[in-house]
Formats: structure tokens, C-alpha cells, sequence
């Protein structure tokens, strides 16, 4: 016997559940893709885009996953022989210097580990160092999905000032746009990536790149720009298929602007409050569990540097893996791997997981998935301390 049957309920940091408004927007017949319709909704859809992200500059928009917009950044910013600066705290950090790498692109890395977030002075420190300016951007994700670490990039920006040095800031907001605050123009961001799964609460297939004019001027020589990558007839296209070099991810649209629409209507700064209020929720009960087991535990220590998104924590080998089957198979809901905090052949792989708390989640649902997750606990004998519900509750009540 289960009671997992009934709508399951996919925590995991994307892709994010799919709002029924969006699913519906999207469920239609095919469009005219040269007048009506959908072109004339596109001028107000890449307005509303600008304004999650924080700016008034270009953004063009890419079908493809977040690996896509990462390429379509690196394309862009960079010649072969250029050096990007790529600051890791976690797996996606790695994955974005990989990237880079591949496309002929010299990069230093600077990895912080798992569960620290970035040093500004060091980050000062080498950009001080970089006398002859080699390095032509910084790379770095504001939420590393696989961690859950979040980076203060205003202060990034400020150690980058602070050494006067003239590289671009490109920040990957895959895991946080629509999740935790974020202000590209006023951080003094030049480049920002972002996917439609998380919170943008749309299936998988776009990508979006924002750019500032500094650094619209500062990519036009890139020798690693191709008729597909280049980001400027994206970003200044007069006609639909100039939008995406070719046919557009039509039904994708329609369920991008149901999306927004629902982010205008709740306000954005609400947006950000609503996943604030959730994912301490989720703290809450961790700090309250870990008290009757020490293996239990948040992966980042300070608050301050923890997601608004996602949350990755240790439960101690098996018990994050047999935790997490438990709970899909019995309950219905499904969690996170722990990505990227051990090789799935460690036998270390199976004391992490990760809860996510991003795009279409309110409180029953984060509550609901706390609750599945210590009846698991007590089904599969997982010490644990108590008052985790109520910890949760408490934070919830206080916060609505």
C-alpha cells in the first residue's frame, strides 16, 4: 500500500512545478507565427523579462537549457585565448568554467568548496594581481543549485571595483531569477544568464542572456560568435524569427507570459518575501531535527549565504538516499539528489539531498513536503529532534 496516489509533488530545484494558469496558457493550437497573436505579445513579454531581471538593457533569448545560455555567454564575451575569471562554490560554478575551457577560453578558477561562499578580498587580491588585464569577465552563479550557496553580488561588485579592474561581471541566475532578489542594473551586472524551469515556472527549452551597452561594446570583436550565438540581431530583432534565429519555442511563449503575468500580479518584491519566508521555514526544521542527530544538518552555515530557492543539507550515509525513496514512493513527493557534494559511487553520495522551495510553492506545500519528510524519519527509524514541524509552522505563521 502507498500514499503516494494523488498529485505528486516535485521538490526538487527544477525543473520547478508547473502552474495549472501556465499549463493552460500553453495548451492550444499550433499559432500563426508571422502576424497576430503571438508576435504582438512579444514587445510586452521582453519588457516584463527586463524588469525581473532589473535592467534596461538588451536581453536575447536562446531554445536551449541553462548549458546553452552559459555557451551563448561565453560566445559572446569572449575570443579564443581570453581568460575568464570563474569563482566556484559548488558544482555549477565548475560546470560553467568547463564550459568555457572547452571553447578555447584560458580560466582561472578560484573554488571555494562546497559549503563556503566567495571571499571578496581574495577575489580583490587576483583581480589586483592581473596587472596586464588578461582577464576579461568574472564568472560566477548568485546560487549554486548543487550547494544551495548564495553570493552577495553586490559586494562582488564591489571587490571588482575595489581593485579597478575593468572585467565584466556575468552572473548565472539559472537557480535564483524569480526567487531571490536580484538587481542587475543597480548590482552592476554587464551579463546575466537564466533558463525558463525554475523560477520562471515554464518547461525546459529557453534561455535568456541580459546585457548591459558596456558590454554590448565590449563583445563586438568576439572571434567566438557564430550566426547562431550572437546575441545582438536577438536582442535588436524587428521580426519574431529574429528573436530566435529561426522558429521561436511557440507554446513555450504562451506559457512564459501566463508566468510573468502571475509574477506582476503578485509583485515581485512579494515574490522574493514569499520565498524568503519559505525556505527559513525549511531551516527551521532542520535546526530543530539536527538537535537529536548531529548528522543531520544545513550545508551552509550563515543564513545570510544560504538560497532562497534551494536548500541542500546532509542527513549522514544511507539515510539522505533511503529518505528520499521513501518519501516519493510512499508520499508522493520527490526531492533533490545531493548533486554534486559526492560521486554517485561514494558511498558519501547517499547522506545528501537536497528541498526545493522555488517558483509556483506556497506554504502547504513546503509544509506538506516538512511533514512527509518526518514521517519518513519515523518510518525509517532516522534519529532525529523534534518540534520541526513546529519550527516550520512558527516561521510561516509569523511570516504571512
Amino acid at each position: 500500500m502507498s500514499l503516494a496516489n494523488g498529485r505528486p509533488y516535485l521538490a526538487i530545484p527544477g525543473p520547478s512545478v508547473m502552474p495549472d494558469r501556465v499549463l493552460a496558457a500553453m495548451h492550444r493550437a499550433a499559432p500563426n507565427i508571422y502576424e497576430g497573436e503571438l508576435p504582438d505579445m512579444m514587445p510586452a513579454l521582453w519588457a516584463d523579462l527586463k524588469d525581473l531581471a532589473g535592467t534596461t538593457g538588451s536581453v536575447a533569448a536562446y531554445i536551449g537549457n541553462g548549458h546553452a545560455v552559459w555557451e551563448a555567454a561565453n560566445a559572446n564575451m569572449f575570443s579564443r585565448g581570453d581568460k575568464a575569471l570563474v569563482l566556484a562554490v559548488g558544482q555549477f560554478g565548475r560546470s560553467w568554467a568547463q564550459s568555457a575551457l572547452q571553447m578555447g577560453i584560458e580560466v582561472e578558477m578560484i573554488d571555494f568548496g562546497k559549503s563556503t561562499p566567495v571571499d571578496m578580498a581574495r577575489v580583490t587580491a587576483t583581480l589586483r594581481a592581473d596587472t596586464a588585464g588578461k582577464i576579461k569577465a568574472v564568472l560566477m552563479t548568485q546560487v549554486d543549485t548543487a550547494s544551495s550557496i548564495r553570493t552577495d553580488i553586490a559586494a562582488l561588485r564591489a571587490a571588482i571595483d575595489a581593485a579597478g579592474h575593468p572585467a565584466l561581471l556575468a552572473v548565472d541566475c539559472i537557480a535564483s531569477l524569480g526567487c531571490d532578489e536580484y538587481r542587475m542594473d543597480a548590482w552592476g551586472v554587464d551579463v546575466t544568464v537564466a533558463a525558463s524551469q525554475k523560477g520562471l515556472m515554464t518547461p525546459p527549452g529557453m534561455g535568456f542572456v541580459w546585457f548591459s551597452d558596456k558590454a554590448r561594446a565590449a563583445t563586438k570583436t568576439s572571434d567566438l560568435r557564430t550566426p547562431y550565438w550572437n546575441w545582438t540581431p536577438r536582442a535588436d530583432a524587428a521580426e519574431f524569427w529574429q528573436l530566435w534565429g529561426g522558429t521561436g519555442p511557440t507554446h513555450h511563449l504562451f506559457g512564459l507570459r501566463e508566468a510573468l503575468t502571475m509574477i506582476k500580479q503578485e509583485g515581485l518584491e512579494n515574490v522574493w518575501a514569499r520565498h524568503d519566508c519559505l525556505a527559513r521555514a525549511v531551516w527551521a526544521a532542520f535546526d530543530a531535527w539536527s538537535a537529536g542527530n548531529p548528522e543531520i544538518g544545513l550545508n551552509v552555515a550563515n543564513p545570510a549565504d544560504r538560497a532562497r530557492a534551494v536548500t541542500a543539507a546532509r542527513f549522514g550515509a544511507p539515510h539522505a538516499t533511503r529518505l528520499r525513496e521513501w518519501c516519493e514512493h510512499k508520499a508522493g513527493v520527490t526531492l533533490g539528489i545531493g548533486l554534486g557534494m559526492a560521486e554517485a559511487s561514494d558511498p558519501a553520495y547517499h547522506g545528501f539531498l537536497r528541498v526545493a522551495h522555488m517558483g509556483h510553492v506556497n506554504a502547504h506545500m513546503t509544509l506538506g513536503a516538512l511533514a512527509v519528510m518526518e514521517a519518513a524519519m519515523i518510518a525509517l527509524d532516522i534519529p532525529h529532534g523534534s518540534g520541526g514541524l513546529a519550527a516550520a509552522a512558527t516561521v510561516v505563521a509569523k511570516g504571512a
